[in-house]
C-alpha cells in the first residue's frame, strides 16, 4: 500500500535562494529511488505564513520511504537545509483511507 509523507519546513524568504537548489536536488535524487511515486512542494498562504513550506511525497511503501530517508545522500542534503533554515525539518507519514476508514475495518 502506498504512503504519503508530509515534510514541513520553515525558512525566511531571504534563505529561499540557498534552500531551493537543495530541495530541487533532493527531489531529483528521490525520483531515481525505488518506490518513489511523486511529490509536490507547497507554500502556506492561508493563514499567511511566509515561512511555512510543505512537501507531499508519495511512496509505494513505508519500506521504500525508509530506505530513502535513511540514505546518507538524503541526510547530507537535509543537514544543509536545516543548517540554513535554523529549524529542524518535521516529517509525518500517513496511510490512505478507504471511504473514511482504515482498510482493516472495511
Amino acid at each position: 500500500m502506498s504512503i504519503e509523507v508530509l515534510i514541513r519546513r520553515e525558512f525566511v524568504e531571504e534563505k529561499a535562494k540557498q534552500v531551493a537548489p537543495l530541495m530541487i536536488k533532493l527531489r531529483s535524487l528521490a525520483k531515481s529511488r525505488p518506490g518513489y511515486i511523486c511529490s509536490a512542494s507547497l507554500r502556506c498562504i492561508e493563514p499567511l505564513d511566509e515561512k511555512a513550506y510543505l512537501v507531499r511525497s508519495t511512496w509505494e511503501s513505508l519500506e521504500a520511504w525508509k530506505n530513502w530517508f535513511n540514505s546518507e545522500e538524503r541526510a547530507a542534503i537535509q543537514r544543509q537545509i536545516d543548517a540554513i533554515a535554523g529549524v529542524k525539518t518535521e516529517y509525518r507519514i500517513y496511510e490512505p483511507l478507504v471511504d473514511g476508514f482504515f482498510e482493516k475495518y472495511c
